[in-house]
């Protein structure tokens, strides 16, 4: 298995492009494969290195993400480049090990009534499915990272204020079953800078070396803000989307993820190094205005372009 550290090194910021898993769950028309693959491409091209590339749920429900395996192949033939498939249950998992995925992502809600709408199942239930899959890639010896993704972290479409103290132990079980990362997540866009501020630096804390992120919806403007208090407070694995694509079902209106353009022009400017060639970014979203001609795109960097520094 690959070190987490050389994954996500600690002394640059990584960004994971997840438009063609969380993008897409929301789109009236989704890209064809060759055109997923072009996607791929020309963002590994700008600097991209981390591609969440669907949901492992069965093909003829989810044909969105029937050609999973084909994203996973073409991955895993780019040089330090890295795929993650998201999974809903231990049956996702199960398929996730077998596909040679570089990451598994599980996902647990930090409230008890979103974990049971979302995943049919309990907290607990969600749990032990995570711990026993660690357990089994760790017993096989199967070359795949596992992560958590910790729904609704900063407040529930459905049952309201979440405790930080709730996300915080969810965080810290989630690493004592073996996960190797652990992201916290504004599923709905509930959160302000401050609270973000306040999260990620006890995750700072609580990781102890271990990778953190964070995922981040635009849904009421505050995404950059979010972005900027945490990477102040040490997180180095932030979530975007080319043209801000995605959405969540469980908030009405998301306008989707937080901008990848605008994301690395934020970190360019804040002196954190991402490897990213700006120009060349922008330049992918014409796969998306091909492939998806419908689909609203944002962006105030693709809007206003680039400042014109000599």
């Amino acid at each position: 298995m690959t070190d987490i550290s050389i994954v996500y090194p600690p002394n640059q910021v990584s960004l994971r492009e997840v438009g063609l898993r969380d993008g897409l769950q929301m789109v009236k028309k989704y890209p064809s494969t060759q055109g997923k693959l072009n996607w791929i491409s020309q963002e590994y091209n700008a600097g991209i290195r981390h591609f969440e590339i669907g949901t492992f749920l069965p093909k003829e429900r989810y044909p969105m993400f029937a050609d999973m395996d084909d994203l996973i192949t073409k991955i895993s033939n780019l040089e330090n480049a890295f795929s993650t498939g998201l999974s809903p249950n231990k049956h996702g998992s199960l398929d996730g090990l077998k596909s040679g995925v570089s990451e598994i992502h599980c996902v647990v809600s930090a409230s008890e009534a979103h974990n049971l709408a979302n995943l049919n199942r309990s907290q607990a239930a969600t749990l032990q499915e995570i711990k026993e899959i660690c357990s089994l890639r760790d017993q096989q010896k199967i070359p795949t990272h596992i992560g958590v993704g910790i729904a609704m972290s900063f407040g529930c479409s459905i049952s309201g204020h979440v405790n930080p103290s709730a996300v915080l132990s969810l965080a810290e079980y989630c690493y004592s079953l073996g996960a190797d990362l652990v992201s916290i997540a504004d599923t709905v866009g509930y959160a302000a800078p401050r609270q973000v501020e306040f999260l990620s630096r006890e995750m700072y804390k609580l990781a102890d070396n271990k990778p953190f992120g964070v995922h981040l919806h635009d849904t009421r403007g505050m995404g950059i803000a979010n972005a900027t208090a945490a990477l102040g407070q040490g997180v180095r694995l932030l979530d975007a989307s080319i043209g801000g694509l995605g959405g969540c079902p469980a908030a009405p209106n998301a306008t989707g993820n937080i901008v990848m353009e605008d994301l690395v022009f934020l970190c360019d400017n804040s002196g954190f190094n991402t490897g990213v060639n700006l120009e060349k970014l922008i330049q992918v979203r014409k796969i998306l205005k091909q492939e998806m001609p419908d689909e609203p795109l944002f962006g105030a960097l693709a809007k206003a372009g680039l400042p014109k520094l000599n």
